[in-house]
């Protein structure tokens, strides 16, 4: 049988037990609060600032705008861009003598002793649009001969001339809205007078008309008897 050990050996082991149990909740302690705080949103550390070869641009600074290649091809902004004039709204330009073609027009092809010629002058407009012409009486002349004999003008005893502009639409005939009457007599700027004038022989004698207007010129000349 051992012998008894004092009270003091009791203590001492109590002393060590209770020592090596605080060690060991101190570091539970520091290892439950290890895996907490790791744990923790909010609770990582800043991360330290780590030196790199390429820098990046301050967020606060602008880089400057690039330059453009004149010689680059870009796209044209439709915005910005003019593109082809339109005539649409500058209305109808004057026409042409490409683009109308004059006709004399006589209402008959032969007439009896006691009628006199109406005559008028159609004009066509050839072109793909519309054009303005003046077809007033200041414009127009009508010509009336017999062989290499100039019988009329009208223009040479003219009273009042008149302008008159007028749009022919594309492709449309427009006609004199008034004959021009030939009395069938010999026109002279020193005979306005229609008594002192030679009449215009009949009995199925042949003339021609000849029209022009704003400088256009007929294209073929007309025939028509006297009786």
């Amino acid at each position: 049988m051992s012998p008894r050990q004092s009270a003091a050996v009791y203590r001492r082991r109590r002393i060590v037990v209770l020592g090596i149990i605080i060690v060991l909740l101190a570091l539970l302690i520091v290892l439950v609060w290890a895996l907490v705080g790791r744990g923790a949103p909010g609770a990582d550390p800043k991360p330290a600032p780590t030196t790199s070869s390429t820098r990046s641009p301050s967020p606060t600074a602008s880089a400057p705008p690039a330059t453009p290649d004149p010689s680059a091809d870009a796209s044209p902004d439709p915005a910005t861009t003019p593109g082809p004039t339109s005539t649409a709204g500058a209305g109808p330009v004057p026409c042409t003598a490409a683009e109308v073609q004059v006709t004399a027009v006589a209402d008959h092809d032969s007439y009896s002793a006691d009628e006199n010629p109406k005559l008028s002058i159609s004009l066509t407009n050839s072109s793909s649009k519309d054009c303005t012409m003046n077809v007033g009486t200041t414009t127009q002349a009508f010509t009336i001969t017999s062989g290499n004999d100039t019988w009329w003008r009208s223009t040479d005893c003219q009273q009042t001339p008149s302008d008159a502009v007028q749009t022919i639409k594309a492709g449309a005939t427009i006609t004199s809205a008034t004959p021009v009457v030939w009395d069938r007599t010999r026109s002279s700027v020193d005979t306005c007078d229609a008594a002192d004038r030679q009449r215009a022989p009949g009995g199925g004698a042949a003339y021609r008309l000849t029209v022009s207007i704003g400088g256009f010129q007929s294209t073929n000349p007309v025939q028509f008897l006297l009786n």
